[in-house]
């Protein structure tokens, strides 16, 4: 076995990967290796061939590839090293890796570690769908990846399993590719998705959306040749009375995202409840001194530009790490969640330097504030038109706002 040392290894070469590994090397850190597991940089932003992505980093609409693009045109100009085609089969909390590819095995000790998996979803088995196991079956992000990547049109006639992003842009995504998109359903009452794919994905096209409905059965031997959907009550039970069949020959599953952890939880990163990422004080290190998370292994964003800028930050503060060997903070203001408010991140902070608190409330509600508290004094304060748990809420907090402040609430202002 091969063995090397590396000041800072950055596992996963999607956005958040790519962002942190260039913010590393321009704020002075020339020993970078970045692992990637495909055999090309860019992460999932390849199979997203929809615009939209850039409107804040680059004040400008662009596809995901060609997004992801300038990111790596600039890793490969400032001649970060890359090991592509490899796989990370261990990381232990000395910031050891035991890593995997077609060169044979290699054992990697590095100075500082940033996690930047990304995320996987939720299959017809984590949710437990009932009924046969038919081929037609997908989740969104693998039917988004065999049309836009291979080229291959995986059905005729489609329903829809929730209102995530990728469903939603899927569902316009089939249809534009001829297929009949028969409707989604949401089993929550609101979309899960951003309102503006909801009016460009769903409206625009005619494709019907059914909120508080869901499917309790799935029909067909070989291929699915239908579906049993039904509304469900306040308490997510199914109303007999509403049960009909809905035939279909493809169901494109858009039930969640859950970050790819298994790194972080075998190196003994202390993870969220709420997020299922990892915990991360304001310079995102974790539990673990030395090893930071970013992107969507941390939390799940709503747009890539969020988290490029939050990597770009995860990268200067691997760099100040690497120079100071600084440990976490011993004393930290702790930050807490007040009713409608689902969760915070960070939910600890130094207290000595400006930060972004992200947030999610748990209802849609208009014409709100969020407001961070120390006590009855109030510290930030973001007045909001519209809510909603789909989309994420970021406020800024100076550091002068919260001085000998004990602990943070952060709630909504109606």
């Amino acid at each position: 076995m091969q063995h090397m040392k590396r000041d800072l290894v950055i596992i996963g070469g999607g956005p958040a990967g790519l962002a942190a590994a260039i913010s590393a090397r321009k704020n002075g850190v020339k020993d970078i290796l970045l692992i990637e597991r495909d055999k090309i940089l860019g992460g999932i932003l390849n199979q997203c061939i929809h615009d939209g992505f850039g409107l804040h980093t680059f004040k400008e609409a662009l596809t995901g590839p060609e997004y992801a693009q300038r990111f790596i045109d600039e890793f490969h100009e400032l001649g970060i090293e890359v090991m592509l085609e490899t796989i990370v089969l261990s990381l232990n909390k000395n910031k050891n890796l035991s890593v995997s590819s077609k060169k044979g095995f290699v054992n990697i000790q590095a100075g500082a570690v940033i996690l930047s998996m990304g995320c996987r979803e939720r299959t017809a088995g984590a949710i437990s769908l009932p009924g046969t196991r038919p081929s037609g079956v997908y989740t969104a992000g693998a039917a988004q990846n065999f049309v836009n990547l291979q080229n291959i049109k995986i059905g005729n006639n489609v329903v829809i399993l929730g209102s995530g992003d990728i469903g939603l842009i899927m569902a316009r995504r089939m249809a534009l590719e001829g297929a009949k998109v028969e409707a989604v359903f949401e089993l929550l009452p609101t979309p899960s998705g951003l309102a503006r794919n909801v009016q460009q994905c769903l409206n625009d096209y005619g494709i019907p959306l059914f909120l508080s409905t869901s499917i309790f059965e799935l029909h067909g031997k070989e291929r699915l040749t239908g579906v049993t959907v039904a509304q469900v009550d306040e308490n997510f039970q199914m109303m007999e009375q509403t049960k009909r069949f809905v035939p279909c020959d493809t169901l494109l599953l858009s039930v969640g995202l859950i970050p790819e952890n298994e790194l972080s939880l075998g190196a003994g990163v202390n993870l969220e409840t709420t997020t299922s990422g990892a915990s991360v004080d304001d310079n995102y290190m974790t539990n673990i001194p030395g090893i930071f998370s970013c992107g969507n292994v941390l939390h799940v964003h709503d747009l890539v530009d969020h988290v490029s800028e939050e990597a770009s930050l995860v990268g200067q503060c691997a760099v100040q790490y690497l120079n100071q060997n600084t440990l976490p903070e011993e004393s930290f203001i702790h930050i807490e969640t007040q009713q409608d408010v689902r969760y915070v991140l960070p939910k600890k902070i130094s207290g000595k330097k400006d930060f972004t608190l992200s947030l999610r409330v748990t209802r849609p509600m208009q014409n709100a504030a969020i407001m961070v508290t120390d006590k009855d004094r109030k510290v930030a304060r973001k007045k909001l038109v519209r809510l909603h748990p789909a989309e994420m809420i970021r406020v800024k907090v100076k550091a002068k706002n919260i001085e000998n402040a004990e602990k943070l609430e952060v709630s909504v202002q109606c």
